[in-house]
C-alpha cells in the first residue's frame, strides 16, 4: 500500500537528548570490531577510557539516534519491509567520549520509486550547549510502498568509482553475535535478532545491521586513508547493496581519492557500493 509523503514530511519524529557515558563511548566501537587486534595501540584508545581516550567518529551515527520509530502504527510504514539504502555523515566538531547530545531528526523528502519509495532523513546531533557536531542523513527504501505519485528524482547524486583496480584492500572480521550487540546502541529493529521477522522480510537469518557494517568499513577506511586521525575527515556518504550476515568477512576495497566499496569474502557479494570518503 502507498505512503503518505506529506504525513511522512511532517511526522513528528522525537527528540532525543541523550547522556553519553564513556562506557557508551567504549561499547560502540567494540561493536563494529575495534579491539580485535589487542596489540594495535592506536585502535585501542577507542575501546579503553585509560588511554588518550577518543570517540570513533563513525559513533555519530547512533548518538541521539530516535530508535526504529518508522514501526509506529501512525506513520503508515510496513516497517518489516523497510531497507536502508544509502548513508551519510558530515562531521563539523570533534564528537565528545561523555556529557549531553542531542538528537534532531527529520524527514527531509521522499520520492516515488514506482512500486518502491526513497523516504529522506536527517538527524542534527548537537551537544548539551547546543554546538553542532555532525549531520547524519539516511535514505530508506519502503519496499511496496510507493506508487503515490510523487516526484521520482533522487535527491542525493550517487558518486561514481574510479574505473581502475582499488589501491588498498581490507579485510576485517565480524563475529557470529555481533548484530545482538550492535543493536544494544539503540537500534532495536528484530530483523537484526528475530529468525521469525527475518524470515518474514526474505532473508534466512538475522542480517546484520547496516549500521553496523559502516562501522566497520569506516574502521578500514579510518586506519588506511587517515591513520585514525579523526580530525582529518570531513564527510562520508556509500549506498548499501546487499546485507551482511553476522560472522561474515568484510573486504573493503579503496582508492587513495576516498573512493571505496565493500563486499563480503565468503559469497563474494559487494555489500557496501558508491562510497565517498573526504578528508584531508
Amino acid at each position: 500500500m502507498a505512503i503518505d509523503p506529506q504525513h511522512l514530511l511532517n511526522y513528528p519524529i522525537p527528540q532525543v537528548r541523550q547522556t553519553l557515558t564513556e562506557k557508551d563511548t567504549a561499547f560502540y566501537a567494540l561493536s563494529v570490531g575495534l579491539g580485535m587486534d589487542s596489540l594495535d595501540e592506536k585502535q585501542l584508545r577507542f575501546v579503553d577510557s585509560a588511554r588518550d581516550f577518543r570517540a570513533l567518529p563513525s559513533i555519530a551515527v547512533v548518538l541521539g539516534h530516535p530508535g526504529f520509530w518508522v514501526a509506529r502504527d501512525d506513520t503508515g510504514i510496513d516497517a518489516v519491509r523497510v531497507v536502508h539504502g544509502e548513508q551519510r555523515i558530515e562531521w563539523h566538531k570533534p564528537l565528545p567520549v561523555a556529557g549531553e547530545v542531542v538528537g534532531e531528526t527529520r524527514v527531509t523528502g521522499v520520492v516515488d520509486k514506482g512500486n518502491n519509495a526513497l523516504m529522506y532523513s536527517e538527524k542534527e546531533l548537537r551537544d548539551g550547549n547546543g554546538e553542532l557536531l555532525a549531520t547524519a542523513g539516511m535514505t530508506t527504501v519502503l519496499r511496496g510502498q510507493g506508487g503515490f505519485g510523487g516526484d521520482s528524482e533522487p535527491l542525493h547524486a550517487v558518486h561514481t568509482l574510479p574505473d581502475s583496480e582499488p589501491d588498498i584492500s581490507v579485510d576485517l572480521p565480524t563475529r557470529a553475535e555481533q548484530a545482538l550487540y550492535y543493536r544494544l546502541n539503540g537500534d532495536d529493529n528484530p530483523l537484526h535478532s528475530n529468525p521469525a521477522t527475518a524470515e518474514a522480510a526474505g532473508y534466512p537469518r538475522p542480517i546484520l545491521h547496516g549500521l553496523c557494517t559502516l562501522g566497520v568499513v569506516f574502521h578500514a577506511l579510518f586506519r588506511e586513508l587517515v591513520d585514525y586521525q579523526e580530525d582529518r575527515l570531513k564527510a562520508l556518504s556509500l549506498r548499501f547493496s546487499s546485507p551482511v550476515f553476522p560472522g561474515e568477512t568484510i573486504r573493503t576495497e579503496i582508492w587513495r581519492d576516498g573512493s571505496f566499496r565493500a563486499r563480503v569474502v565468503e559469497r563474494d557479494v559487494v555489500v557496501v557500493n558508491n562510497g565517498k570518503l573526504d578528508f584531508v
